[in-house]
């Protein structure tokens, strides 16, 4: 099996003003749009149904009675035939009763009270500690009047009474306000009440009994789930009432592009069906699949009916779903195994880019479980004081006089490897401990700060990466607020912002930008001349202090060989000078790459690399490059 991964052909992700403008970049904005009630539509599943209310109609329903009078069995078999009802069952040998229930599973339960061996209020007992049968309605059929005998049969779970001899017409009516109410019941317990999709549970019901079906047929079977991109921030920026319209919509759309999809199955369970789980998850259900390679048609159906757009408060939103796929047997043989499966390919779409579609392989389970080992091992590393931070210096291109300095994580993993640098930011971005750990380091700094600040050393800001991605923006402000309490300063904290091309709303960081600036906070764009940090972002508004060249420009530079890059570094140290912007050249690792800076464009430029030494201590860096204060400063 071929496991592909396709990206959808648009990021449909983003907001637009009503008057027809280009959509920008920016998706929502928490704290500007509030939809006042009455623009948002009352979602009401009853005022717009696009679902059937039960699974089966009441002529269809499977009718038992058990008397022990056959006269009272025909005349009621002729009396539902009469009313339209198909399927009836029944025994005069109460002593079989519980085992034919459990063989038929009849819809509703006709009972007599007074049988000689086994009687009506010993199978109501009987019913009602029986998992399996306990929620079946019974209506007694019976000559006893008195109230013990009522309230007994009440008390054991009977639903209804009707004095014999049965009056026709009344048996016709209360047997269909039963099955009214029983078909209510299980509609509720099966289907969710916002989309009137079938539910979580229903879905794993249906995917066994589809699996059994394609094991006995030699077909295989597809597990599509599909997970809403960013809802959280749409009930963030807009209310739970606008995500709830969104849910709603993305459901109906789902459901029609599954049942407006052939893949060729010769009976009517084979028709694809769909499922709504609790939160921002749909499921997709194809019990007939002769080839994997026809499912393509289905996932690009339903990653056009994930991508939504609606109005609210003159916006137009547009959201998208990431899909993950796995197949039965290729990628499991059970219910459980392969719904987990799905998950964690539609969690690897979401990774990849959003808008996608990802098919299962052994190597996302793999990727999965070393991404929760990797988080538990974190996690007790940041307990056991495993971390610790290095100090990489930005020296000044002509002075060498220290102008800041980047922080690099060292893990001394228990098991006796050292894991430094980019290597512990990736681990922890897979393991969703990008912000854990940035909270631990923006604390070290500001910590080792003061203490520089006490022994009455000069300071310098001391950078922190921050991987936008990951880090929503209220969270990062909130963590700087609290690093910022007591006699803590801006001053000596430098955020170097990396994939801010891939963060979802960058006009929340535009602002946050400015307010850090008036927190004395610096800010860097980190990897510049990269995809993830270009021109265009110094455009974006965001208010910033420094730019930090990627590595890559200086790489293959050397006395024997020249590239491209020293034309691209003048240029961007000449835009830098016109923008008022400090430039730090990273991966100067040669005297040649410090006299390619030094022999070029004029101006401010530090830089950081290999030219200074490995990453050192804070003792090795404040002994080495922090002067002692003379008056005031910080």
């Amino acid at each position: 099996m071929a496991h592909r991964s396709a990206a959808h052909n648009e990021d449909m992700t983003q907001m637009a003003d009503s008057s027809g403008a280009r959509p920008s970049s920016a998706t929502f904005d928490p704290g500007e749009l509030d939809i006042p009630p009455k623009t948002m539509k009352v979602i009401s599943v009853a005022a717009e149904s696009f679902h059937r209310h039960s699974d089966f109609d009441a002529i269809d329903a499977v009718i038992m009675m058990v008397d022990d009078e056959l006269l009272n069995i025909e005349m009621t078999q002729a009396f539902l035939e009469d009313a339209g009802y198909r399927n009836f069952v029944s025994t005069h040998e109460s002593e079989h009763a519980i085992r034919m229930m459990r063989e038929k599973q009849p819809h509703v339960l006709l009972l007599d009270l007074s049988m000689p061996k086994v009687s009506g209020m010993d199978i109501l007992a009987r019913l009602r500690d029986d998992e399996q049968l306990r929620l079946i309605p019974v209506i007694v059929l019976t000559s006893s009047t008195d109230a013990p005998s009522k309230l007994g049969a009440l008390s054991l779970g009977a639903m209804d009474f009707l004095p014999k001899p049965v009056d026709p017409s009344e048996l016709a009516l209360r047997l269909r306000n039963t099955l009214a109410a029983r078909a209510h019941r299980d509609y509720l317990a099966n289907h969710d009440s916002l989309t009137g999709l079938r539910n979580r549970d229903r879905y794993k019901r249906d995917v066994d009994a589809a699996l059994l079906r394609a094991a006995v047929a030699g077909h295989n079977v597809a597990l599509l789930h599909v997970g809403v991109d960013r809802l959280s921030q749409v009930n963030e920026a807009l209310g739970r009432a606008a995500g709830d319209a969104l849910l709603y919509r993305m459901g109906k759309n789902l459901r029609q592009a599954a049942e407006s999809t052939d893949l060729g199955g010769p009976f009517l369970e084979h028709q694809p069906s769909v499922y709504r789980f609790d939160g921002d998850e749909f499921a997709v259900l194809v019990p007939y699949l002769d080839e994997v390679e026809s499912a393509a048609g289905l996932i690009g159906n339903v990653l056009d009916a994930s991508a939504v757009r609606f109005r609210a408060n003159d916006r137009e939103i547009f959201v998208t779903a990431s899909i993950g796929v796995t197949v039965f047997p290729l990628d499991g043989r059970s219910s459980d195994v392969l719904m987990s499966n799905a998950g964690v390919a539609m969690k690897q779409a979401k990774h990849v880019g959003r808008n996608t579609y990802e098919f299962f392989s052994p190597k996302l389970n793999e990727k999965a479980v070393s991404t929760l080992r990797i988080g538990g091992d974190m996690r007790r590393a940041l307990g056991r004081d495993e971390l610790s931070l290095l100090y990489v210096p930005k020296v000044d291109v002509r002075s060498g006089r220290v102008t800041g300095a980047e922080t690099v994580v060292r893990w001394n993993h228990p098991g006796g490897k050292v894991i430094e640098g980019d290597a512990v930011l990736q681990m922890a971005g897979t393991s969703e401990m990008s912000m854990v750990l940035g909270e631990w380091m923006v604390d070290q700094v500001m910590s080792q700060a003061k203490a520089w600040s006490e022994a009455n050393l000069q300071l310098v800001p001391v950078g922190v990466n921050i991987p936008l991605r990951q880090f929503p923006v209220p969270q990062l402000m909130e963590m700087i607020g609290i690093a910022l309490r007591g006699s803590a300063r801006g001053e000596w904290l430098c955020l170097e912002l990396s994939e801010f091309s891939a963060m979802p709303h960058q006009e929340l960081m535009v602002k946050a930008s400015a307010k850090l600036r008036e927190l004395g906070v610096r800010v860097a764009l980190d990897h510049f001349g990269t995809a993830e940090s270009t021109l265009s972002h110094l455009n974006s508004g965001l208010t910033i202090s420094e730019i930090k060249l990627d590595e890559s420009l200086m790489a293959g530079h050397s006395e024997k060989a020249k590239g491209p890059g020293v034309a691209i570094i003048q240029s961007m140290l000449a835009l830098a000078r016109a923008l008022k912007l400090d430039v730090v050249a990273t991966g100067v690792d040669t005297m040649y790459h410090l006299a390619l800076l030094k022999n070029g464009e004029p101006g401010v430029c530090a830089y950081q690399g290999k030219l200074n030494g490995p990453p050192m201590s804070a003792g090795d860096f404040a002994g080495k490059y922090l002067q002692a204060r003379k008056g005031l400063g910080f």
